[in-house]
């Protein structure tokens, strides 16, 4: 018997390009097996391992579709036309066999299926943050297959990272995350795109770099970034899929999706500066990241597929210590300042000045640089060289001749200085340093300094030889 195998022009780069090929067979499995030994790339895209038709391809003798026959066995009449469809053939976007057979679970179900998947082929999600929360919402983001994911975040890979952070590895410490993230990405799935950003997201840019995507992941681990991500999504009227950690506690919402409340509903302001410790001073739980940022991903993908219920509307809250999953339903206010019915605020503005958080340039007589410091320490100059961070930092990396009292024990030892003594203070960063050199000049201490930088600036640029954190 003689067939005509109709190859798709999806399928045509296995054939050498053509379109028809001819067989002798007597039924429809015969002449897919011809077609096999002449073109073996091809089979795998059509069956299974076990020999068995693909759920995502058709295959129509004349005009009938052999599923409704005998599939496989069904006889093939003398002169007969085999035509092989990809059940997502046709359209101005499609996807590719290889994509059919990556993506088969996700074909499998029916709230995703082929339409589904093709709207995350077409969608644009940017992640903000390629840190604890960003690799694994842009792992699993890049796994289902959204079409272009972007990344912005201008730090590098540094051992501290790696504990939670699991895009990167040992060899990739100091170099750009979202140059490590783009080449891992892309090694998971190679049919899609990275748009790397190695810049701060601020209110320079905010707009132009967001505007372009569908939605933002917010992976951020600051406030004033974290308000202006959300206010650029109000104002561009994207969704904002948020998460949080800290410790062994996560929270996960969506915002300003569907008429639903932003951000700024929920906390207007931000608390005050010091108040609330970053992850680097408080810790977290090298997991807790992965179930945020993968319930961020899972926030994204059903936006994109339109199935399931958002987070919209409610607050996710997760205590790894107890294994406790608690949600609070919250509400667009109507006099949010940027939501809101009348708003204060139509435009991004400084959050750095918003959060409370001093100028980078603070006042000369209140800080002393890195290089001062190793030049009074060398001099053995008369001070008090107070190290405010927890015990578990002091195990990390230190400076010589350290006085160590944690921050909130600090009250509890005024009396052991003279107020004429000078102190200079240091944290991780200076935050918290320069919160206990406010607080001392207040108990009349009039000669206290803050180390700019703290103890990260002294590693970087004094004593290399000790870990980063």
């Amino acid at each position: 018997m003689t067939t005509t195998i109709r190859i798709p022009s999806p399928l045509r780069k296995f054939t050498n390009q053509q379109a028809k090929i001819p067989a002798s067979a007597k039924t429809c499995g015969e002449a897919l097996q011809e077609l096999f030994e002449q073109f073996p790339e091809i089979q795998s895209q059509l069956v299974d391992e076990q020999g068995a038709l693909r759920n995502f391809v058709n295959l129509f003798v004349n005009q009938e579709d052999i599923r409704n026959l005998q599939g496989l066995d069904t006889e093939l009449p003398d002169q007969s036309e085999l035509r092989i469809i990809p059940a997502i053939a046709g359209g101005a976007a499609s996807l590719s066999p290889p994509e059919l057979s990556r993506y088969a679970r996700h074909l499998a179900l029916p709230e995703i299926g082929q339409e589904g998947q093709l709207k995350l082929k077409k969608a644009k999600v940017l992640v903000v943050g390629a840190g604890g929360l960003g690799c694994p919402a842009t792992q699993y983001l890049a796994a289902a297959g959204v079409g272009t994911i972007g990344l912005v975040d201008s730090d590098v890979v540094e051992e501290s990272n790696l504990q939670r952070q699991v895009l990167f590895s040992v060899a990739e410490v100091g170099k750009k995350k979202v140059d490590c993230a783009k080449e891992r990405l892309l090694n998971l799935n190679p049919h899609i795109e990275i748009q790397a950003y190695p810049v701060t997201l601020s209110t320079q840019n905010a707009l132009e770099i967001i505007e372009p995507y569908d939605l933002v992941i917010d992976g951020t681990d600051n406030f004033p970034t974290r308000y202006l991500v959300n206010d650029a999504c109000v104002f561009l009227n994207k969704p904002n899929c948020y998460g949080s950690i800290f410790r062994f506690e996560g929270q996960a919402s969506v915002f300003h999706h569907q008429g639903g409340p932003c951000y700024r509903c929920l906390y207007p302001t931000p608390p005050p500066p010091g108040l609330v410790p970053s992850c680097a001073e408080g810790g977290v739980l090298g997991v807790l990241p992965s179930l945020i940022g993968s319930i961020q991903a899972t926030e994204a993908i059903k936006i994109i597929a339109g199935v399931g219920t958002s987070l919209s509307g409610r607050f996710l809250m997760f205590d790894a210590l107890e294994m406790e999953f608690h949600e609070l339903l919250i509400q667009r206010q109507e006099d949010c300042p940027v939501c809101g019915k009348n708003p204060d605020i139509t435009e991004l503005i400084d959050y750095q000045e918003f959060c409370g958080i001093p100028p980078e340039q603070p006042e000369a007589e209140d800080e002393i640089t890195v290089q001062e410091l190793k030049q009074r320490l060398d001099r053995k100059d008369s001070f008090v060289l107070l190290d405010v961070r927890e015990d578990f930092e002091l195990k990390i990396n230190q400076i010589p001749n350290h006085t160590h009292i944690p921050m909130k024990e600090v009250p509890d030892h005024v009396q052991q200085w003279n107020p004429d003594d000078e102190i200079i203070v240091y944290c991780k960063m200076g935050g918290r340093a320069a919160k206990v050199r406010d607080f001392l000049k207040t108990q009349g201490f009039s000669t206290v300094k803050n180390l700019t930088g703290g103890i990260d600036a002294w590693v970087r640029e004094i004593d290399p030889t000790q870990p980063r954190y």
